[in-house]
């Protein structure tokens, strides 16, 4: 009870109702090189689909392996953070500009990044993939529709169309909304020739040559006097021309909307050429302008919180009159078709550097900044037999933070076309490593069907192996084993680089490493739990080293509730009367055999209390998996009792 100076009655409440938290067990963390998508920034990934819609489908044998890791580690869960690694040579398309050099790697740089005033656009990340992409934009009614009123146009028996209407100039004419751009299309019809919409390919001062915007036909014939008018190319997927918003028109302003459209020029993002991404429809060149809901309707902030394709910036010169709503008139310009260009992949995953995967894995490295589980190596890289990655996942993620298991698969060349000397090849990649139970080494690559490229490919097994790990927790708790028929299942595969016998399975298992085995008939299993660790120990399981990932992950948190409290008989029971019942609970779930918690003066001495600290020892049976079974069958002649017997053998 605090000190009360008069006389009462003081109610008060202590909380004993606090426990151990639950931790998650199930997030998985992958670096290596994709074709889009931010690169040197984490990225959550919750399906196959999802990957795709952020780093785009694997380009043929750019980088394979790193998506089918990841792919395949989402076909068991869905919690993946991606780091996209790009090396010095990956580069952002641009619209407009020179050639200078222009990297933007995700969201947060933007703000950083210089351009030339020419450039209009940026793709939003670096890749040639941003070189398909076209960002056109309308500026004004008259921009989205011209209309000629009556005159002859005359189609030649090509597809050249003589400009003979006055209503009208080419590119290389006097400035105005009449210009024709490339890109612009020409609508005309009548009773007798049909209706056509004729889209403009090239112009110069006296034709202008086109294709017909629906059918893709440049031969058409025919003549006629009849009404014909220049539209927007992107006309028909807005409701209405460019005007005056609501909230410039309440500032005694007028026309100040446009249009933006992003299309696939080239085809390369959809497969279709011409296809469109993304519409903007009446965004605002005042840059305080607002939507009705309060938001930002500037155009360039419009286009930077929604576009997963571009960036616009003011200082990009594109929209005249980039200013705050006011009396102003906003100017009428010409509507423009800007092709991006420049942008660069940079190196493919054969060729990126360990130094540049390991700058993406070091995203992963601090246990304050991400909350992971496991670490997937993707592809081996590096080092004299390719084990540099695996090694440095090991030093500067697995060991470091120690509440993360790390899932290696050996080199390529190690198990592909490498028939009768696999198993020395994988021992000597294993050899490499630096024993610990934080790592999980398994014995090669699958063989999967990729549907983006119609092709088969060999890709490593330590997404599946971290795969099965999560679906083990999901099943049942991140202390049972991954491994075996029950939990132990590869999915997608057509078959194993290299499927080892009963006594290749004996000599990868007395090094550590985990056979993954097509037994006929009954599926691909991982057939084998051991770590890393090299030494018999109960940590020599992976379904120990994560039962204590667990516990510790679980009980420190909670323990620091008791940071900055006394250090005294309350503080402890309070400490244990938390910790028991989540023991409790996970040796009621087959976790742990047996426990005990100490936290009482045998620990917490005056030295240790006047040192500032606190002592909590929690010691632990934890279950043991089953990896040797042996059955006895015995013959016993008639008239011997059992009782005789059972146990002699």
């Amino acid at each position: 009870m605090p000190f009360q100076v008069s006389p009462g009655v003081n109610v008060s409440e202590v909380d004993l109702s606090t426990v151990v938290p639950a931790v998650s067990t199930t997030e998985g963390a992958l670096a290596g090189v994709f074709k889009w998508g931010p690169a040197k920034t984490r990225v959550l990934i919750d399906s196959e689909e999802s990957l795709v819609s952020r780093f785009q489908k694997p380009d043929g044998d750019h980088n394979p392996e790193t998506f089918f890791t990841a792919a395949s580690f989402l076909a068991y869960g869905n919690k993946l953070f991606v780091s996209r690694v790009i090396d010095s040579t990956s580069k952002n398309a641009v619209s407009n500009g020179s050639s200078a050099a222009v990297v933007v790697e995700n969201e947060d740089k933007i703000a950083n990044v210089t351009l030339q005033t020419t450039d209009h656009f940026v793709a939003r990340y670096p890749g040639a993939l941003g070189n398909s992409l076209q960002v056109s934009v309308c500026k004004s009614a008259n921009d989205y529709s011209v209309s000629s009123g009556s005159g002859t146009l005359q189609i030649g028996s090509g597809n050249n169309i003589a400009n003979t209407s006055t209503d009208f100039t080419v590119a290389s004419g006097s400035s105005g909304e009449d210009i024709v751009q490339v890109g612009d299309i020409i609508t005309f019809g009548n009773s007798s020739v049909g209706t056509h919409n004729l889209e403009v390919t090239a112009a110069n001062s006296s034709t202008f040559t086109f294709k017909d915007k629906y059918t893709g036909a440049t031969d058409l014939t025919g003549s006629a006097n009849t009404t014909f008018t220049r539209n927007w190319k992107y006309f028909d997927l807005v409701r209405a021309a460019p005007g005056t918003s609501a909230y410039v028109e309440g500032k005694g302003g007028v026309g100040d909307e446009i249009h933006v459209v992003v299309a696939d020029q080239d085809g390369d993002i959809t497969g279709t050429k011409g296809q469109v991404l993304e519409v903007y429809e009446g965004v605002s060149r005042a840059t305080d302008a607002k939507t009705e809901s309060g938001e930002s309707n500037w155009w360039i902030n419009v286009i930077e919180r929604s576009s997963d394709w571009i960036y616009a910036k003011a200082a990009f010169n594109l929209a005249a009159n980039t200013t705050a709503a006011s009396s102003t008139a906003f100017a009428s310009n010409n509507a423009t078709y800007d092709s991006l260009k420049l942008g660069v992949d940079g190196l493919a995953e054969d060729s990126v550097s360990l130094g540049d995967i390991a700058s993406g894995y070091d995203l992963f490295a601090s246990a304050e900044d991400v909350d992971i589980s496991l670490v997937l190596q993707g592809k081996a890289i590096g080092g004299t037999n390719k084990d540099g990655l695996a090694k440095y996942i090991r030093d500067n993620i697995c060991e470091s933070r120690k509440d993360v298991v790390g899932f290696i698969s050996p080199d390529k060349a190690d198990v592909v076309d490498n028939d009768g000397d696999e198993v020395t090849a994988v021992k000597a990649f294993r050899n490499g490593i630096t024993n610990s139970s934080y790592v999980f080494l398994d014995s090669g690559y699958k063989y999967m069907y990729d549907k983006y490229n119609d092709v088969y490919r060999y890709i490593p097994l330590n997404g599946d192996m971290a795969g099965l790990a999560v679906r083990s927790d999901e099943l049942r708790d991140a202390w049972f084993s991954p491994a075996g028929y029950n939990r132990g299942g590869i999915k997608n595969i057509v078959k194993l680089a290299f499927n080892p016998k009963k006594a290749e399975r004996d000599l990868l298992y007395k090094a550590d490493i985990n056979p993954v085995v097509t037994f006929p008939g009954q599926g691909t299993i991982l057939f084998g739990d051991k770590t890393l660790l090299g030494k018999p120990s109960a940590f020599d399981r992976i379904n120990v080293r994560r039962l204590f990932i667990v516990l510790e992950k679980a009980i420190s948190t909670a323990a620091k509730f008791s940071l900055f409290e006394f250090n005294d008989s309350f503080t402890r029971s309070q400490f244990k009367n938390l910790v028991e019942p989540f023991l409790r609970d996970v040796q009621g779930r087959r976790g742990i055999v047996d426990f005990r918690v100490v936290c009482d003066e045998t620990n917490n001495t005056g030295e240790v209390i006047d040192r500032n600290e606190f002592v909590g020892d929690i010691y632990v049976k934890p279950s043991r998996s089953i990896n040797f079974i042996q059955l006895n069958f015995v013959a016993v002649r008639s008239g011997v009792e059992f009782s005789e017997v059972v146990g002699q053998f």
